[in-house]
């Protein structure tokens, strides 16, 4: 294949890339995509034994994908992988800056073929095929998020939060590790009484 052709054939894959908001590990110039909305929160890293605990109290290992919904710089899926060996990780964020972090870090460590993040609004982005999705945002924006994982997330995934909670909808565990609290949940099944009172909770 001629030099040119290999240059026009890079383009139209990045493009595509790019067209879907996924910026692949290994194509850091990719841009990611535009026209977003600014942020809900400002990215604070959570802590190594925070992400530690989150992903042994979801019990996330070999079979699972992890979904890190807010994911900054990428460490729990980078963590997901590298350390608990989960099947494949994904990071969703708005901030295109923290997607081109997340994407360094990954190949940095080696992983980049297990972990992808998408530049994208994580109350849109298709989640279905989480078995663990992971948090840290804001206790009002995880109840507006709550709708979402009740409807896009199979009964049984594991949902676990840093920091702050679903409201009205109790979790299955709370654990405090050096001061930070970690919350978890179980997607339950639909029309049983656990979902019902997380589906109100939900609402306020």
């Amino acid at each position: 294949m001629k030099k040119k052709e290999k240059t026009i054939l890079l383009w139209l894959t990045l493009s595509l890339f790019a067209a879907a908001g996924i910026v692949p590990t290994g194509a850091q110039n990719a841009k990611p995509a535009q026209g977003l909305r600014s942020p809900d929160v400002v990215f604070v890293p959570t802590p190594e034994e925070v992400v530690d605990a989150m992903l042994k109290v979801a019990k996330a290992g070999k079979g699972d994908i992890v979904y890190d919904l807010g994911s900054g710089d990428g460490r729990i899926p980078i963590t997901a992988v590298q350390k608990f060996g989960v099947d494949r990780a994904v990071g969703i964020d708005i901030n295109p800056e923290r997607i081109q972090e997340a994407v360094a870090n990954a190949k940095a460590a080696g992983v980049e073929g297990r972990v992808q993040f998408l530049n994208q609004d994580l109350f849109q982005s298709k989640i279905s095929d989480a078995t663990v999705v992971t948090l840290y945002l804001l206790e009002s924006l995880n109840i507006k998020l709550l709708p979402k994982l009740l409807r896009d997330l199979r009964p049984g995934t594991r949902v676990v939060s840093h920091a702050f909670s679903m409201g009205g909808w109790k979790p299955q565990q709370a654990l405090n590790v050096d001061g930070r609290m970690v919350y978890f949940w179980v997607i339950p099944e639909k029309g049983s009484a656990e979902y019902k009172a997380a589906l109100a909770a939900s609402k306020g």
